[in-house]
């Protein structure tokens, strides 16, 4: 039963049990008023009989005789009725109980049974009393005659309670209905009442309630008053200590199933009793006897992991790290197992935990590793090869230099002395011819040695850039730079510059030199895109963990098959491209662990898309 159904109940029951008890009261206050009233109306007869008694039996010879003649006595017998309707008769008794004289005449001779002595009933309690009322008894009023030393009488007034009791009939009825009355009263104040008093606790209830369903940082909105004040305190404090400790949990919970499900080392968790209760995706795909058993049970798995169950019943038993085992899977290769005991923060053991460790796989990073140590040494070769070249490269554009200053200085005299000699123009146009042609073809070597001078700088800053500077960097202000720096291009070519970057944008952790040569290159090549002009837009947006910044034209885009080979070394579409520009934008994207995502449409434009980590 709830405490309202029981607050109810009680106040009822305690309203019901005071109207009872008063009614109770009040019938056996207006009984023996009834019967008192009674008894005197018979205690008025027996005087009237005594007194013509008194006055008749001196006289006499015989005083039964008298007594039974006398009609004044008669007269009184035959009147009891008169004086009340209990009356049910009247007599007078030799004191062998006979009746000598009586009311009812049919009755003399006959003996009267003593019955009881109203006056004592009349001091009785008022439970007895209405005990004895509904008894159905007659009680007598009864008075001593003495006619002598050896001779008495008895005046017996017979009272019948039936009358009385009938006149209490309506009295309990009434009584009856005021319980009813005062019982579907007393229920409904007793349920506002209720609903009143027990607001405080609904709402600490309501509260509890929404504690176990999860929510946190519940606040209570108790009524005001000293007595729930402190209660509603108590409450506030500690659903934020458990909010507080729910979210550490969750995070902590959430931290490392997340871990252990994208570990690719394979783990498996078994209670102390042998059953699996965990395993991780590595584990259902290098073992999927435990992903696909159906009692997820030690004792009843197949019996080809016998191996792996011996390891982990010994753990089991003794508590303490086995393996490792070494064991030839058909699909996964090579496996080396372990399993490790695990304690909870009081040192209890409460299961253990198989690691499963893909050897092909490790055999696999290992070779990647190598290959990459190789790469890298390839590079520092390359560069310092690249970094040889460019001497031999220098030396050659110096003595270029001289070259073409010495053809210079001999075929001047030459044209000086053709100029004297008069008539013979054809001899000037004979010496000065081949020295145009050498210094066209020296001119032809510097170009050539120029533009390989700069193919090896595009290679050494792609092989060898600058030390990253990291710094907490808004992106608005990078796209501020690079629309001022590229506005007066995009202008003089009828392109439009959008931007939007949000100040209140999520910083992040960059080298701000290079990550605005990023978005240069890939501006100016926007705009390079756009011969007729169009739009060029550069928006910024967060999304989860990561900022991205868009740069999108609406040029001539990129050919499908072009797509992949956009971020190669020195790939370029351009007659005076250099192919290194957009390998610089990937290379300094992938520098700060960065993406890039490219969409494109041939006629209708190409969208860049770099993403980088908050800071």
């Amino acid at each position: 039963m709830s405490i309202k159904s029981r607050q109810v109940a009680g106040v009822t029951s305690l309203v019901v049990v005071i109207v009872a008890a008063l009614s109770a009261y009040h019938l056996a206050t207006l009984a023996r008023l009834s019967l008192t009233e009674t008894a005197s109306r018979g205690d008025m007869l027996r005087q009237a009989i005594y007194q013509r008694a008194f006055d008749v039996v001196p006289m006499a010879k015989d005083p039964y005789t008298a007594l039974q003649q006398d009609g004044g006595i008669r007269a009184l017998l035959e009147s009891a009725a008169g004086y009340s309707p209990n009356v049910t008769y009247a007599a007078i008794v030799n004191r062998d109980g006979i009746a000598f004289a009586h009311s009812f005449k049919s009755e003399q001779g006959q003996r009267v049974p003593d019955q009881e002595d109203l006056t004592k009933v009349l001091n009785r309690s008022a439970f007895e009393l209405l005990r004895a009322l509904y008894s159905d008894q007659t009680f007598e009023v009864r008075q001593q005659l003495l006619f002598g030393e050896q001779e008495s009488a008895t005046i017996k007034i017979g009272i019948s309670t039936l009358l009385v009791k009938n006149e209490l009939q309506e009295a309990f009825r009434l009584a009856a209905r005021n319980v009813v009355l005062a019982l579907l009263i007393s229920t409904a104040v007793a349920m506002l009442l209720a609903q009143w008093m027990l607001r405080p606790i609904h709402v600490i209830q309501s509260g509890l309630t929404r504690l176990g369903r999860g929510e946190l940082d519940v606040r209570l909105e108790l009524p005001d008053g000293a007595e729930f004040k402190d209660l509603g305190s108590s409450f506030d404090a500690v659903s934020a200590q458990l909010s507080e400790s729910r979210a550490k949990a969750l995070t902590s919970a959430t931290d490392f199933e997340s871990v252990v499900e994208n570990l690719e080392d394979a783990v498996a968790l078994f209670s102390p009793d042998g059953k699996l209760i965990f395993c991780n995706p590595a584990m259902a795909t290098v073992l999927p006897q435990f992903a696909t058993s159906p009692t997820r049970h030690l004792a009843e798995m197949a019996p080809e992991i016998d191996p792996i169950r011996s390891l982990i019943e010994r753990t089991l038993d003794s508590h303490q790290p086995q393996g490792p085992l070494t064991q030839a899977e058909d699909k996964s290769g090579e496996l080396l197992l372990m399993t490790h005991p695990i304690d909870d923060g009081h040192g209890t053991f409460v299961g253990a935990m198989l690691v499963a460790r893909n050897l092909g796989f490790m055999t696999q990073v290992h070779s990647t590793l190598n290959y990459s140590r190789k790469l890298a040494a390839l590079g520092r070769l390359m560069a310092g090869v690249a970094h040889e070249v460019k001497n031999p490269l220098n030396a050659m554009t110096i003595h270029l230099e001289l070259l073409r200053s010495k053809i210079a200085r001999a075929a001047t005299p030459a044209a000086a002395a053709a100029g004297r000699g008069g008539p013979a123009g054809g001899r000037d146009l004979a010496v000065a011819s081949p020295a145009q042609d050498i210094t066209k073809h020296v001119d032809i070597i510097a170009a050539e040695i120029q533009r390989l001078d700069q193919v090896l700088n595009g290679f050494l800053r792609f092989a060898r850039p600058d030390e990253l500077k990291l710094q907490p960097v808004h992106l608005s202000t990078v796209v501020s730079d690079v629309v001022t720096t590229v506005t007066p291009e995009a202008e003089a070519r009828r392109i439009s510059v959008r931007h939007d970057c949000p100040r209140d944008l999520p910083e992040i952790n960059a080298d701000p030199a290079m990550i605005r040569q990023a978005l240069l290159n890939l501006a100016l090549n926007g705009c390079q895109a756009m011969a007729d002009g169009g739009t060029l837009r550069i928006n910024c947006h967060a999304s989860g963990r990561r900022v991205h910044v868009d740069v999108e034209d609406t040029g001539v885009g990129i050919p499908p098959e072009n797509l992949q080979k956009i971020f190669d070394l020195y790939f370029t579409t351009k007659e005076k491209g250099s192919g290194i520009g957009l390998s610089m934008v990937y290379r300094i994207v992938q520098l700060h662990d960065g993406e890039v995502e490219v969409q494109s449409t041939p006629g209708r434009g190409t969208r860049f898309r770099l993403a980088f980590p908050k800071a």
